[in-house]
């Protein structure tokens, strides 16, 4: 990609912190002020205050002032939940509009809702919708509407909106005639990994059925562990991610795996230890009821791996022909397809056979990177 004639001034917020992946967000922020930097931008991210998830970030690496070019100012945080995102919010916000900046790049419906700070001091504003994410199902009633407020705020002030699903851009037409602009995310070709440290967890290749992902009630889960249930396999069913602000669903989970010897609960990963898992799965399951543009589902592919995903628009728009697609929210519909899958090691294989090529072609964060500073400029 050619480097822009101008060096811009970009602030991203809304994130909480990287280089973490606490979640798809950390990714796609982490992604983009990179390659930014490294065209030449002056790129400056705004990490939230506190402990990152998991704790593999709490040294000097999240205290450190710059990251592969990009600059690290932090947004200090209430460490309550329900607080923390929103006053990082606000205190980014303030920190961004006050600072010399060509644009301020907000990420995600609820820190939206302070976009209206960076454009009363003149700044070009850019909003990133990730999801819905008013309607997910762990938010409570005020955090719902203040999340919905944050949607309407992105469209009355922001100059730009990028929304990462053909589903969502129709969304923003019909509810608000508010036109959006189409930016997938990327996807990096991974190097596949040996099983090694899935030797400590009692793992092995091709020996378990993979989630990955925030452990949250739209994501699927208790239907995943329903189905897996009644599938006759001696295969496990690894459950990889960490709980986020929903510990009592965590909890939930547990109790609904407890009679199941075969499903394993292994936290919060990254590292080694995340990319074996993607290598050495039989295949990868997504049964959202409600997503963005899920990066987890483009990692899993890109690995080549064999993916079952929930037959919402923004898994099938990714997925294509390539993957397995049950109904959304059918226990029964899942079951069926699971256990398909596990009696015939071919049809895996065939899902498997051009499954990374497809996806790298596909998605690029070149030119996710291209289009945004266009949008910038």
């Amino acid at each position: 990609m050619e480097e822009n004639r101008k060096s811009l001034r970009v602030a991203m917020l809304g994130h909480k912190r990287i280089p973490t992946r606490e979640g798809g967000i950390e990714v796609v922020v982490e992604e983009l002020a990179v390659r930014m930097a490294r065209l030449g931008h002056h790129v400056t991210c705004y990490n939230r205050s506190g402990r990152p998830l998991g704790g593999a970030f709490s040294g000097g690496r999240t205290k450190s002032r710059e990251y592969q070019g990009v600059r690290i100012r932090t947004a200090p945080a209430v460490p309550y939940r329900g607080l923390a995102a929103v006053t990082a919010s606000v205190s980014g916000a303030f920190r961004a509009a006050f600072g010399r900046y060509d644009a301020v790049h907000f990420h995600a419906e609820g820190p939206a809702f302070m976009c209206w700070l960076p454009k009363l001091t003149g700044k070009r504003v850019v909003v990133t919708i990730h999801g819905l994410d008013h309607q997910r199902a762990k938010w409570g009633r005020f955090a719902s509407a203040y999340i919905l407020a944050g949607e309407k705020n992105a469209v009355r002030y922001a100059d730009a909106i990028i929304v990462l699903s053909k589903s969502m851009q129709d969304y923003f037409r019909d509810t608000y005639g508010r036109q959006t602009h189409f930016i997938a995310n990327g996807v990096n070709r991974p190097a596949r990994r040996e099983a090694s440290l899935l030797k400590r967890l009692g793992l092995e290749k091709d020996g378990y059925l993979l989630f990955l992902g925030r452990l949250v009630p739209e994501k699927g889960i208790r239907y995943l562990i329903e189905a897996f249930h009644a599938v006759h396999t001696g295969k496990k069913l690894v459950i990889a991610g960490g709980s986020s602000d929903s510990d009592g669903f965590l909890r939930e989970l547990q109790a609904r795996a407890k009679a199941d010897g075969r499903i394993v609960f292994t936290g919060f990963v990254e590292g080694e230890l995340l990319e074996e898992l993607y290598s050495n799965a039989y295949l990868y399951c997504l049964p959202s009821d409600l997503e963005g543009m899920p990066l987890s589902l483009l990692e899993a592919l890109s690995y080549g791996n064999c993916c079952v995903v929930s037959d919402i628009p923004e898994c099938a728009e990714v997925v294509g022909d390539r993957a397995a697609v049950f109904h959304r929210g059918d226990a029964e519909d899942l079951r069926r397809i699971l256990q398909q899958l596990c009696d015939d090691p071919g049809r895996v294989e065939r899902y498997r056979e051009g499954a990374s090529d497809f996806i790298c072609g596909k998605y690029s964060w070149e030119e996710a990177v291209k289009r945004t500073l266009a949008l910038y400029e």
